[in-house]
C-alpha cells in the first residue's frame, strides 16, 4: 500500500502516518527529511533539487510507503503512484493550537524536534495561515485527477 499524506503544519500529517503505519507496518517517511539538510550545521539549509528528487525517487521505488508532508510542487509523483492520499484540512484555530502546544513541548524537552525560537514560531504561524489560503487552493487544482483515492478530514 502507497499512501501520502499532505497538509499543512499542525494538521495531524505526522499523527496519522504514524498511526498507519503502525497499524499496516508500512514505513514512514517525512517530506521534512529530504526537502532540509539535517547534516548541516547551520539550521534551514535547503538540499539541492538534484538530491531532493534522487531521494524521493528511492522511496517511490519501494513496494509499500506513507510519505507525509507539506510540499505538492516536487511531489507529483507521489500523487501518482499513492494508492490513497489524505488531505487534511482543519481550522485555523486548531493547527495554531496544535503549533503552539508543539513549540512548548519541544521547549520543554517533552518531544524531540528542531531548535526553533520564539521569531521561527511566529514565522510558522503567519506561513500555516498564508498555506491554508493559498497553497491548498493549488493543491485540490493538483489531486483532481486523482479525486477517486482522495480522502480529505
Amino acid at each position: 500500500m502507497k499512501i501520502h499524506i499532505i497538509g499543512g503544519s499542525g494538521s495531524g500529517k505526522t499523527f496519522l502516518a504514524e498511526k498507519l503505519s503502525k497499524e499496516h507496518s508500512l514505513p514512514h517517511y517525512d517530506l521534512d527529511d529530504i526537502m532540509w539538510d539535517n547534516q548541516s550545521d547551520t539550521y534551514g539549509v535547503k538540499r539541492d533539487m538534484e538530491e531532493r528528487k534522487k531521494l524521493l525517487d528511492e522511496i517511490l521505488q519501494n513496494e509499500d510507503w506513507i510519505i507525509e508532508g507539506v510540499y505538492y510542487k516536487w511531489c507529483k509523483q507521489c500523487f501518482a503512484d499513492a494508492d490513497k492520499i489524505y488531505l487534511l484540512n482543519v481550522p485555523r484555530y486548531q493547527y495554531r493550537y496544535r503549533i503552539i502546544r508543539r513549540f512548548i513541548r519541544r521547549k520543554l524537552g517533552v518531544e524531540r524536534g528542531k531548535k526553533e525560537t520564539l521569531k521561527s514560531l511566529c514565522n510558522l504561524l503567519k506561513w500555516a495561515d498564508e498555506y491554508q489560503e493559498k497553497d491548498m487552493v493549488q493543491i485540490r487544482k493538483i489531486l483532481v485527477p486523482y479525486s477517486d483515492k482522495v480522502i480529505e478530514k
